[in-house]
Parts: C-alpha cells; sequence; structure tokens
C-alpha cells in the first residue's frame, strides 16, 4: 500500500498561500483601490490568486487539497469552491512567523489529510509597497518589514521543507514546489535598494540545494519564477492595465501539476513564465 495515500485513497497536495493579497478584499486589494472590489465578473480560477488556481487545479486532478493561510476565513470561499466543483479540501491556518505554528499546521495536516505527496510553497507579503518612493532607499526601510520577508521567503521556505521532505524521501516519491518572481533573477533598484529581493533569491538556491541533496531519494524539488502580473481582481482593476498583460493564475496551475506529474527521467529544475507580450527578465 502507498503510505502517501491517505484513508480516501487519495494524494495530499498542500498549499502554503493558498490566498491572495490582490482577492477582493485582500491588503494589497485595499492599499490600491481603498475599498474591497466586487468579484462576481472575476472567473473562479482567478479570485483566489496564484494559490486558489493550484489548489483546484490539484482537487480536479483528484487529489485531496489542504489550504493553508493565516486566517481560515479568508480561504472558506475557496475550499466552498472546490467543493462545489466536486474536490475536497481542509484549512489549516499557518503563521510563517512562528515554527511553532508551521509545526502544528503539519501535525494537523499528518493527522487529518496524511503525508504530502506535492507541496507548493506560495507564500507572498505585502511590505515594502506602501512605503513613499523616497524611502525606498535601504537605510530608510524598516527593519520589522526586512524580518517579514525573510520569514516567508527564506526562513519560511527552510521549515516548511524540514516538516515535509522525511517522509518524500522515505516514500521515495513527491513534489516540493517553490513559487517565486523575477526578483529572484537579479537585485534591481527598486524596493529600497534590493532588501525585498535577496531573501527571494535565497528561496531559488534553497529550491537548487534541495534538487541536488533529495533528487536521488526520488523527491522533485523545482523555482518557479512568474515574471509578471497576475490575473486577479486587485490587479485586474489596477490602471493602464491591459488584459493581454495578465497571466492566467489557471495557466500557472497547470504549470504546476505538470511539473508534479513529469517522469523522474526528465525532471524540470526551474520553469519561468512570462506574458507573449513582455520580456522576460534575466
Amino acid at each position: 500500500m502507498d503510505q502517501m495515500r491517505n484513508s480516501r485513497g487519495k494524494d495530499v497536495a498542500v498549499v502554503i498561500g493558498a490566498t491572495s493579497k490582490w482577492q477582493p478584499d485582500g491588503p494589497n486589494t485595499l492599499l490600491a483601490h481603498g475599498a474591497p472590489l466586487d468579484e462576481t465578473s472575476t472567473p473562479l480560477s482567478a479570485r483566489w490568486g496564484v494559490g486558489g488556481a493550484i489548489a483546484q487545479k490539484f482537487a480536479r486532478e483528484g487529489f485531496f487539497v489542504v489550504l493553508t493561510t493565516r486566517g481560515a476565513a479568508h480561504a472558506e470561499g475557496l475550499a466552498q469552491a472546490i467543493a462545489d466543483q466536486g474536490g475536497e479540501a481542509m484549512i489549516v491556518e499557518l503563521d510563517l512567523a512562528s515554527q511553532a505554528s508551521i509545526t502544528a499546521a503539519f501535525d494537523e495536516i499528518r493527522r487529518e489529510a496524511g503525508d504530502p505527496a506535492v507541496v507548493v510553497y506560495n507564500a507572498g507579503y505585502l511590505e515594502g509597497r506602501a512605503l513613499p518612493p523616497e524611502h525606498e532607499l535601504l537605510e530608510f526601510f524598516p527593519t520589522e518589514m526586512f524580518e517579514t520577508a525573510l520569514n516567508v521567503a527564506c526562513r519560511g521556505p527552510f521549515l516548511v521543507a524540514k516538516e515535509v521532505l522525511p517522509a518524500m524521501r522515505r516514500a521515495r516519491r513527491g513534489s516540493l514546489l517553490f513559487s517565486n518572481n523575477a526578483q529572484s533573477l537579479r537585485g534591481r533598484k527598486r524596493y529600497t535598494g534590493g532588501s525585498l529581493y535577496y531573501p527571494r533569491v535565497m528561496m531559488r538556491a534553497l529550491a537548487q540545494a534541495l534538487t541536488e541533496e533529495y533528487s536521488e531519494h526520488g523527491v522533485h524539488v523545482a523555482n518557479v519564477v512568474i515574471d509578471g502580473t497576475i490575473d486577479s481582481p486587485g490587479t485586474r482593476a489596477l490602471p493602464r492595465i491591459k488584459p493581454e498583460s495578465l497571466i492566467d493564475p489557471a495557466r500557472i496551475a497547470d504549470a504546476f501539476h505538470y511539473l508534479h506529474s513529469q517522469h523522474p527521467s526528465c525532471w524540470t529544475h526551474e520553469l519561468q513564465l512570462t506574458p507573449s507580450v513582455q520580456k522576460p527578465s534575466y
């Protein structure tokens, strides 16, 4: 019997950061637009951003999906959408700034769902976006904002990996997929002289190191660079946004499922997704 199948006979997919800060009432949406947005015109695939699209995709493919978020209420609509589509999901609260919270969350996941066969690390952060341009130099950047970036993009991935890799190694199968962005490719003059860039670089480096360490044990680790603006209620309402420039979250979700489905003889370890109307970042 496959030890990674749960009592329902399903593989378990965990989405870390299953909701979006750009969903109708998300913090980025409120910051950019001043109020929640009407979501009725937004497809279900885009309503909860990348995490929501990935969760729906894996549920449709027969996985039992675990949605992690700092507050369960943020994911209730997504869980209901998955149920309405015939899938199964549960919500687990998880605070990436707390090692105790991460440990407790995965204890609950293992107890209630089983060992994950695939984990998608899709957490993001708001810090830095609200700073005025004259404060984007490193010398003005609040240290607590930098610590949040480290928790989400560097320390969090390390702690999550420690929770899930042992069972994957023992089973000799499983995928740990990092949802990253173009900030991981090179430092640029934005967001305080790059102080929000190198945590993303460290996430990419972690994926590279884990690839070398765990591939021989049957574990697929990959870094996905999402290079562009993702379609969501908050982003499609931004001024001067052209619809053709937005990346469809459902297509991103297809890419993550493709990575998990790859044969071990031909694994992709880094994938960059860029809309055709945009030049890729390097």
